[in-house]
């Protein structure tokens, strides 16, 4: 940290760890007071320029040139109310030594963590479960359930839900309010249906075009070196090439992954493509792990963590970061987000055509499927299969798929244990906005932004996700779903939106990868296996006839459940650390 503190306002003690990012100096550290109230804050308030000329204009004068006076300030003026005010990312909390009220927020979509244990008149609360361990109120009792979900579905966490059965989290979009020996919860923003009115698609194009290189605009305010990450995927090269081509950013530093030799997954040659067309205008940075240093690193990944390593991705972005603070950047700017709202999925497809169906939009899906299988070049096996899992999905719900998934995907690992577990209400949306709406609050994104955090915290990088400016993602979930999946693409809105920017082959991809890894099961069969020798005894509720079958068919060269193996190891692994 650049600074580190403690206060005690009887009968609240704040601790803030601060990494110095808009006004460096000493007196925008924190805990940071005015009058009766104090504060710790995480994240940033891009807009807090705005608000604080709106704050002066209202007769306050400010201290220091920090987005935390402007946090607590508008908290101060506005209450709770202010925070329909913020565009940014935070977990906060707030006390006002009169009222002996404690405040706390977190984001809408949970960049931010927040952790919290409560009994009787006692409350901790903190950016990561390992410093909640440290409390006298703690407990290691695990939520079986949580764990369940996360084997099956590959969820970090659900809802309120953590691993731990005494530990919750702060849901997104919501405040907690401690007064009285009380918490309250309550939700201050959700993904809401809205009227939208484009006579054309391009003048939805226009308008999300607009709206992305204002929310870029606000996302590079820093008062410290920025930087992103960059993959040959659509997300990231979009904001790499407008920052080059629209804001006129001539130094910025890029940070991409690599992997050679067997099951290579190696993106430079897309990379190369942003390189060709904006020549000198950017200095890229790439960096290739190797085995050993995986393995030496694994235990401290795990670490950083908090949780079970559900996948390996989060590993490449693990050495991503690390690439990134010996390189000196303390703020990137991430891709993170826009597949779960724009239809980046592959999955989003069996959504669209089950609405086109549901809507007896029958030439169009036939229309869009035939393009879907030029270009994605699938054989007949492959569309079969499509169109099976498109027929489900049209006479499904979304909380049936789940459940479905989560009996049927993987063999179970825990005894008696239902998909009960698994609620996910109607959000009002049809078809493939309901799906997106899920995957923002509830299966997807959560996961992807715990990682995140976890990763670039760990370093002291602070990550932005300007796609997950609240103003894109309400006009992307609002969007029709032939907005989104068209002509075969996916993000179809995206790709039209990059147009001028981006060069085509990286704006024509079709094929969908994240942080990828050569994978789980060469380094299960390589210099991680050790990590499949599970002890039983500390597994609870497991099945471990499942478990034990698993694990043999793997081991004899049967990957088709190497991700559910993958989990069983990591969970093993973790379990040895709580």
């Amino acid at each position: 940290p650049d600074s580190s503190k403690t206060m005690l306002f009887n009968p609240v003690a704040f601790g803030h760890n601060r990494l110095s990012i808009i006004d460096l100096s000493d007196a925008a550290n924190q805990p940071y007071e005015i009058d009766q109230y104090s504060i710790v804050f995480n994240g940033e308030i891009y807009n807090y320029k705005e608000i604080r000329t709106e704050l002066i204009e209202l007769g306050y004068s400010f201290k220091t040139d920090s987005d935390t006076e402007v946090l607590l300030r508008s908290y101060i003026h506005w209450g709770k109310e202010a925070l329909a005010k913020f565009l940014g990312m935070w977990s906060f909390a707030i006390w006002n030594k009169f009222d002996q009220t404690l405040f706390c927020s977190r984001d809408r979509f949970g960049i931010k963590p927040f952790y919290y244990i409560q009994t009787g008149g006692r409350l901790y609360f903190a950016s990561e479960v390992k410093s909640l361990k440290f409390s006298p109120i703690f407990t290691n009792d695990i939520n079986i359930n949580q764990l369940s979900r996360s084997m099956q579905l590959g969820w970090i966490s659900y809802k309120n839900e953590t691993a731990f059965k005494c530990i919750q989290q702060l849901e997104p979009g919501c405040c907690l309010i401690f007064k009285n020996d009380c918490i309250t919860i309550e939700k201050y923003w959700r993904i809401e249906q809205k009227e939208m009115h484009f006579s054309t698609t391009d003048d939805l194009i226009d308008t999300y075009t607009n709206l992305f290189k204002d929310s870029l605009n606000i996302h590079l305010r820093s008062d410290v070196q920025l930087g992103a990450t960059l993959s040959g995927g659509i997300d990231s090269s979009s904001i790499v090439s407008t920052l080059i081509k629209d804001f006129n950013i001539h130094d910025l530093k890029t940070f991409s992954i690599y992997y050679e030799g067997e099951n290579a997954v190696d993106e430079r040659p897309f990379i190369k493509e942003i390189e060709k067309q904006y020549q000198g205008k950017f200095h890229a940075s790439f960096y290739s792990p190797d085995d050993s240093s995986i393995v030496e690193e694994f235990d401290t990944i795990s670490y950083h963590c908090d949780f079970p390593l559900l996948g390996s991705s989060p590993i490449s972005q693990y050495f991503v970061m690390k690439e990134i603070s010996k390189q000196g950047v303390k703020v990137i700017l991430s891709g993170q987000g826009a597949d779960d709202y724009l239809g980046g999925y592959m999955h989003t497809y069996y959504r669209f055509y089950g609405e086109m169906l549901r809507s007896m939009k029958l030439i169009t899906a036939f229309k869009e499927l035939r393009l879907h299988k030029k270009r994605q070049e699938l054989g007949l096996n492959a569309l079969s299969k499509v169109m099976m899992k498109s027929l489900l999905t049209s006479c499904m719900s979304e909380q049936s798929l789940y459940r479905l998934e989560y009996n049927k995907y993987y063999p179970s690992i825990f005894k008696g244990i239902n998909d009960q577990i698994i609620s996910l209400p109607k959000s009002g949306f049809k078809k493939v906005n309901n799906f997106h709406v899920h995957l923002m609050n509830h299966t997807s994104l959560p996961s992807l932004l715990h990682y995140e955090d976890r990763n670039s915290m760990a370093f002291s990088i602070e990550s932005r996700v300007p796609f997950l400016d609240h103003r894109l993602v309400e006009l992307g979930i609002n969007s029709k779903s032939e907005d989104k999946i068209h002509n075969g693409y996916t993000k179809y809105l995206l790709r039209e939106a990059m147009r001028p920017v981006l060069p085509e082959v990286i704006r024509k991809r079709t094929d969908k990868k994240g942080f990828v890894t050569p994978g789980e099961v060469k380094w299960l069969r390589g210099n991680l296996s050790h990590l499949l020798d599970i002890n039983y005894e500390s597994i609870p509720q497991v099945n471990k006839k499942n478990v034990a079958l698993t694990l043999e068919q793997f081991k004899k060269g049967d990957n088709s459940n190497s991700n559910l193996v993958w989990r069983i190891a990591s969970l093993n692994h973790w379990l040895k650390s709580i």
